[in-house]
């Protein structure tokens, strides 16, 4: 199967604030043990509500309220501090790494990380998203901005922090650091495999000497060629016995202070975390997927963003203020790069390889049957997301009796910055009651995903890359 694999998807179309500290016994602050159970005990109480609790289609201000509060610093020293150790406790164990792939692919990569955090046993710390993939003039977007902390703290039972809850963002202090290069050791294949490096690296002001992984992390047998790591042979290595032994692996010393460092043992720090899979590749198009089944699925929005993307997708199927807002099929299709492919792989013309609109009309046909048959709802409303620039297709969009969100006319990126109709593109998508969307794209994979996790709803995708290639 063709994908797009080279770690990108280049698609461009009120988080609930705690602030009660825990009551603490003077001088000491609770152990991480007993924080954990906590959150655990909260975790069963609120899964115990939520089975009681009547569901609807869908109703964006149905944030969960909390029985208690998060307090990020409670599993730090206190405030940002010059220098990240500084605010480290020191009975805690952390784990980081960073995203450089483009943003719908650093959602899987800090999945990926938060994942390894839970069965390490450690916290996890994110950093923000960046913005090279959409205008690399935008300033780089925190992942609690888009993505609602508490409530996946809550989901999974263990805090979460952000780099700039641990680190001032606006500190000049270069901190040393001892990480594992996993992309060094899974590129053995190429000529000169290097640390995957990442430009929220140098914004953290982290001088990083690499350590390579041991060649057993790699995920498939040896003579394959694939760039995917284990996530348990990875997490062995967050503990006492892989780690004393694999630290006389080759490592590079710091760039800027030229020294040398073993891997740290409070803060596990990998380079880059997007190809791991717990037994195959690209294991987020699988429905048992244990990144996505005990992380992904509770990355759930920010509200705040939610409501907005809800009240674009409202006036591009022109909803009167005073009406719900409807069930609607969402679709996803991607062409722009993908026709790189169709030219170099395929060596078919743009025209046969992608799907035509009557093509995809056709799996939103069998969307809207199976939403009638199986969740006995009738769905016409479609709204379409693409990175598509022909004003012809879109004519033939309109033609379907389809509609999308004008992000031109409604001055999205001009008011909230050109982050945003991505996000509310991905948004709309996740919230359809159904989807159809595009192989081969990680956004569709996420959306699809969604889409069944949240709403129960039915999912198809396009084939492309030849002519008949969605006959079935």
């Amino acid at each position: 199967m063709d994908r797009q694999d080279a770690y990108d998807d280049p698609e461009t179309p009120f988080i609930p604030t705690f602030r009660v500290k825990p009551q603490l016994t003077k001088g000491r602050k609770p152990s991480l043990r007993t924080i954990c159970i906590a959150l655990a005990g909260i975790s069963l109480l609120s899964f115990g509500f939520l089975l009681l609790k009547p569901l609807s289609y869908l109703d964006t201000q149905d944030v969960p309220s909390y029985s208690t509060t998060f307090n990020s610093q409670s599993f730090v020293q206190g405030s940002p501090t010059q220098h990240f150790r500084d605010n480290l406790r020191n009975d805690t164990k952390y784990i980081t790494s960073w995203a450089s792939a483009g943003w719908t692919n650093d959602v899987m990569t800090y999945g990926n990380l938060i994942y390894l955090a839970l069965i390490t046993g450690r916290i996890p710390i994110i950093a923000k998203f960046l913005s090279s993939h959409i205008d690399p003039s935008e300033p780089p977007f925190a992942f609690g901005d888009i993505i609602d902390v508490p409530r996946l703290s809550q989901a999974i039972g263990i805090p979460v922090l952000e780099w700039h809850e641990v680190k001032d963002s606006e500190s000049q202090a270069l901190d040393d650091l001892g990480c594992w290069s996993v992309w060094e050791s899974v590129e053995k294949y190429k000529e000169d495999p290097r640390p995957r490096g990442s430009p929220i690296i140098d914004r953290l002001k982290l001088d990083i000497s690499w350590t390579r992984t041991p060649d057993w992390v790699k995920l498939t047998p040896p003579g394959i060629e694939d760039d995917h790591a284990s996530f348990w042979s990875l997490a062995t290595l967050g503990f006492p016995q892989a780690r004393s032994d694999n630290l006389g692996l080759p490592n590079h010393p710091s760039p800027r202070h030229k020294v040398s460092l073993p891997p740290d043992d409070q803060l596990l720090c990998f380079d880059f975390l997007y190809f791991l899979g717990a037994q195959r590749p690209w294991e987020w198009e699988w429905d048992f997927s244990p990144a996505w089944r005990f992380v992904g699925q509770h990355m759930r929005w920010n509200a705040s963003i939610e409501r907005l993307a809800d009240a674009h997708a409202r006036r591009a199927m022109n909803v009167p203020v005073d009406e719900p807002t409807p069930p609607y099929i969402s679709i996803h299709v991607r062409h722009g790069d993908f026709g790189d492919q169709c030219r170099d792989v395929h060596n078919v013309p743009l025209d046969q390889c992608f799907a035509s609109l009557s093509i995809i009309a056709r799996r939103v046909s069998e969307v809207q049957e199976e939403l009638r048959t199986r969740n006995g709802i009738e769905v016409t409303q479609v709204i379409m997301t693409s990175d598509e620039l022909d004003p012809e297709w879109w004519s033939g969009v309109r033609a379907l009796g389809w509609t999308w969100v004008d992000y031109a006319t409604e001055r999205t990126a001009e008011i909230y910055g050109k982050w945003h109709p991505v996000f509310i593109d991905a948004i709309i998508q996740s919230n359809g009651a159904g989807f159809v969307g595009t192989r081969g794209s990680t956004m569709s994979i996420l959306a699809r995903r969604r889409v069944q996790s949240w709403h129960n709803g039915p999912t198809q995708i396009v084939q492309w890359g030849w002519p008949g290639a969605d006959d079935h």
